[in-house]
């Protein structure tokens, strides 16, 4: 099966600086004391958010001072917000903070460089935290970290090519997720889960929707899958700068206030737009009228207190009511809702949902399956997730299987069983590594009949294509493992009757042994009294 690789000079983005990452990730969280995470957090994000926005404007500020004599204003707002860099008023610039750090009113000066941003950038109204002159906040500690972040190298235009803030951002999110735990979940989806649902679905251009959206990974991970892939092809831009221009409209929602912050700086530390909403997705829809041409969502597990009883009769629920114990097929048609005539969706969902039968859940199952929509299912490893150890998949859905940009696959469905991918990073977290990653999307590129993309096998205990009526004998169950069958064993050429007659005389030889170390051990216990031949 062809595989397809990064184009040529692309490297994984992951890789180059993890190194400086995890060190200011130590150093950040000596500063942090007694400060619950969840807390620490925002403290720490917010300053990271401050300094990038601030080091983009000194950038601006320094060209549009060696511009002065042909007209340019270095104090005019409007000269950045031309170029897409927040305007930073003189209270809020970082030189200024730094230069206060050791002050004890270091606090009150941050809150008030945050207030005076949101004030003159709109876009921001609401989003960065303003709580740092709180008294719990150990001001010497606050300063401490302001020079800490004042190290971070981002001024130049080798370390903006890299994305140094953004991935330092990033690794901050997952680490404050695996310090959370469970809570963690609700803001943070990890990244080899994100690349996988991105690479399998490729949103090139659109609107990309995520009805949950968390911290917005699912974007950021889609911008750069853009970026990764430009070739020329027409599928994407340029900006100024050289800077791929990614051809994607951004939409989501989050239900959670300070996730929904964290959201928004999230997409502008990278200087991507988006409409993310802060609202209840089931109750508050802020997207409405909108269908989407790619959905990518991790959705909370199992949900019960979502208050489905007030939701009845609604238009979202074409394939059946959802129960009201559990939101997980509130999701599922949540999705189909906004999905456009041609439009695509991967999400992930507990296993239960490939199976379950409760309460209706097995008749919606059925329903979106003789509707023609389940496209893939994806098995996925255990230990990928920081906010459960609940088994998860991903459903991929497709609004019309026969749009002839693909090949015709009504009546079939494509089954992957992943769960022996990926490698323990830690004593508690797995992750799938890049050519895994690569695999598992290649085997649904070739099945959905991708030009290039090779063509496809079967490959037991790995991946099946089968047939509508193979699914409807095993009841609608999506399990993989029910279709994929069991991996081949390679034949190390040994004849049968030679490998039998060896390994009897193995067990004979073991056996012999066993007898022996038994015969030792009764007579050292028999030595010191505590054994009898009568027993």
């Amino acid at each position: 099966m062809a595989k397809r690789k990064n184009p040529p000079g692309q490297s994984d983005p992951t890789s180059a600086i993890v190194g400086y990452e995890a060190q200011l990730w130590q150093m950040a969280v000596k500063l942090r004391g007694s400060m619950d995470s969840a807390e620490y957090k925002h403290v720490v994000l917010g300053l990271i958010f401050l300094k990038y926005i601030s080091d983009a404007f000194e950038e601006k500020h320094a060209k549009l001072l060696a511009e002065q004599a042909a007209g340019a204003d270095p104090e005019d707002p409007d000269e950045y917000r031309a170029a897409s860099v927040f305007w930073v008023p003189a209270e809020a610039r970082w030189a200024h903070l730094k230069a206060q750090a050791k002050q004890p009113i270091i606090g009150q000066l941050v809150d008030d460089a945050m207030a005076g941003i949101e004030r003159d950038n709109p876009a921001l109204k609401g989003v960065l935290p303003k709580d740092y002159a709180r008294p719990v906040l150990d001001k010497t500690r606050l300063g401490q970290l302001i020079d800490l972040i004042s190290n971070i190298k981002v001024g130049d235009e080798t370390s903006r090519a890299k994305d140094v803030l953004g991935r330092v951002y990033e690794y901050f999110l997952s680490q404050f997720a695996s310090d959370e735990g469970k809570k963690g979940g609700e803001f943070y989806t990890p990244r080899c889960v994100v690349k996988l649902l991105v690479e399998m679905l490729e949103p090139y251009r659109g609107r990309v929707y995520d009805p949950c959206c968390g911290s917005s990974g699912m974007f950021v991970q889609s911008v750069d899958f853009i970026r990764a892939h430009a070739s020329g092809n027409g599928n994407v831009g340029r900006a100024g700068g050289g800077k791929v221009k990614p051809d994607i409209s951004i939409y989501g929602q989050e239900s959670n206030y300070t996730t929904w912050r964290l959201a928004k700086m999230n997409l502008a530390i990278r200087g991507i737009d988006g409409q993310i909403a802060h609202g209840d997705t089931f109750h508050n829809d802020r997207h409405p009228d909108l269908k989407a041409d790619f959905i990518l969502a991790n959705p909370p597990f199992n949900i019960s207190d979502w208050d489905g009883e007030r939701l009845a009769g609604d238009q979202r629920w074409q394939y059946g009511t959802p129960p009201k114990g559990n939101a997980n097929f509130a999701w599922v048609q949540h999705i189909v809702h906004h999905l456009a005539p041609a439009g695509v969706a991967g999400f992930v969902l507990a296993n239960g949902s490939m199976s379950s039968n409760q309460s209706g859940e097995g008749e919606i199952r059925k329903n979106l399956i003789e509707a023609d929509l389940v496209d893939c299912m994806v098995a996925l490893p255990g230990q990928l997730f920081y906010s459960t150890q609940i088994p998860a998949c991903l459903w991929f859905l497709a609004r019309d299987r026969k749009n002839g940009k693909f090949r015709d696959r009504r009546g079939e469905l494509l089954f992957i069983d992943a769960r022996k991918l990926g490698r323990m990073v830690d004593r508690t977290h797995r992750e799938l590594s890049d050519e895994e990653i690569a695999r598992i999307a290649a085997t649904y590129h070739a099945w959905r009949g991708e030009k290039d993309a090779g063509a496809y096998e079967d490959v037991p205990g790995f991946c099946k294509s089968a047939a509508l009526d193979e699914v409807r004998k095993h009841g609608h169950v999506l399990t993989p493992g029910r279709y994929v069958g069991a991996e081949t064993q390679e034949d190390d050429g040994e004849p049968f009757e030679e490998k039998m007659k060896r390994l009897v005389a193995t067990l004979r030889e073991q056996q012999a042994e066993a007898a022996k170390l038994d015969a030792a051990i009764a007579a050292n216990l028999q030595d010191l009294g505590f054994w009898s031949e009568s027993r």
